[in-house]
């Protein structure tokens, strides 16, 4: 009997650990405006190469080109440019809400603001998002309350979820947002049966999904690309890959396929990536997908490539498995900076405008985190009732439980 060599074991390593100095060279960045734009009822087949490429609209010196560019206007634009700008001042003072034991927990969205902000603004209402916790862009760009929000962060007496659900999950179906799951990936499915319901009864209203990049390893990912495919659900499903999982590299869940996109083609699922820090591709990808499902063409996969600056959560130490620099040499830049700087370029905003709009959006976030802690903190002020977690849970609530509520006093 001839001997062998013993088996083995790939086990993917990130280009860097801390202490290794960042390296994107092998990350491939095609020229903004040179991925074309498909018509609505594309054969999947026919635009395979798209889940391998990155649209991208703005280039370097600020210009909006190619097929994707003109789906908002100038104002569109600094409604946007703000909206984000909300989002990265609301996370700022919520993190520290957390570091002085306002609220348990907390999660933020640096450096992805513009997945869920642009996103929002190709969605029609009615329409209904099943988001992971770094989403709450759908919400600021929808107009929901950012006192509500707060409320919900602190768990406090005006909670609008009662003190039911972990900080930053929040819920509201008026806004198109439902409650979010901590079981990651369990939305995927959720989204794609919500699409099929809405189908099955002739109602015009789509669904979107969300998914990180780590969560596309779960069986749910793969089940709702099924249900997706074979009944050609009116949904989009987003994957927003910020390259970290935790504190799991992207290539962990990838694999050995070349792109997170590249997964709807065993499903015969058109899918794209699209440069997750360019507001305008974003949109153009997110109102071309919707469009599609709205249409009756079914699902469109989307890959979101973009990068997580900050920790997981507030819980998180990013410097214990990645490089220190590595957020600042991410090859496609701030979606912020970005933004602002084709207004710039196009005439219609300045620094000046700039540093104006981010003091107004600060002194609104400081007002309503002040309104919100009037109704209370984890740490200090009125709290919901525990009468409330019996409420809502049963249609006719068991004899059990209304004598364990009795005996509790509520």
């Amino acid at each position: 009997m001839s001997k062998t060599a013993p088996l083995h074991l790939r086990v993917p390593e990130p280009g860097c650990r801390p202490g290794d100095e960042p390296d994107f060279s092998d990350f491939v960045i095609p020229k903004a405006g040179e991925v074309d734009r498909p018509s609505l009822d594309v054969d999947p087949n026919a635009i395979r190469e798209m889940a391998f490429s990155i649209i991208r609209v703005l280039n370097a010196d600020g210009d909006a080109v190619g097929p994707w560019a003109g789906t908002l206007s100038h104002d569109e634009l600094i409604k946007g440019l703000r909206h984000m700008l909300t989002l990265r001042i609301f996370d700022e003072r919520m993190m520290n809400a957390q570091r002085q034991g306002k609220t348990s927990f907390y999660i933020q969205h640096l450096g992805e603001e513009a997945v869920s902000c642009a996103f929002r603004k190709a969605l029609e209402k009615g329409d209904m998002n099943f988001p992971t916790y770094r989403q709450a862009g759908l919400l600021i760009a929808g107009g929901y309350p950012m006192v509500e929000m707060m409320n919900q962060i602190y768990s406090n007496s005006k909670d609008p979820l009662h003190g039911r659900q972990l900080p930053i999950m929040y819920s509201s179906k008026e806004h198109g947002f439902f409650s979010i799951s901590g079981n990651l990936g369990t939305q995927f499915m959720q989204s794609v049966g919500w699409a099929m319901a809405s189908a099955i009864s002739g109602d015009t209203r789509i669904a979107t999904g969300w998914i990180g990049d780590g969560s596309t390893a779960e069986s749910d990912f793969h089940a709702a690309l099924v249900f997706a495919s074979t009944y050609n659900a009116p949904v989009v499903l987003n994957i927003v890959n910020n390259q970290w999982a935790i504190s799991t590299f992207q290539g962990i869940a990838r694999g050995g396929v070349g792109t997170f996109a590249a997964r709807g083609h065993g499903f015969g699922i058109p899918a794209v990536r699209v440069d997750g820090n360019d507001y305008l591709a974003v949109h153009a990808v997110a109102k071309w997908a919707s469009e599609r499902a709205r249409a009756g063409h079914g699902p469109t996969l989307i890959e979101h490539v973009t990068y997580r600056k900050g920790g997981h959560s507030s819980s998180d130490d990013p410097s214990a498995y990645r490089a220190k620099e590595e957020s600042d040499a991410w090859p496609l830049g701030d979606p912020i900076e970005r933004l602002k700087q084709h207004l710039i370029h196009e005439g219609v905003w300045s620094d000046a405008q700039h540093e104006a709009a981010e003091a107004e959006i600060r002194a609104e976030v400081i007002a309503a985190q002040k309104e919100a802690e009037a109704n209370g903190t984890l740490g200090a002020g009125k709290l919901p009732s525990p009468r409330d977690m019996f409420e809502g849970v049963y249609e006719t609530m068991p004899p059990h439980l209304v004598k364990q509520r009795q005996e509790a006093g509520y």
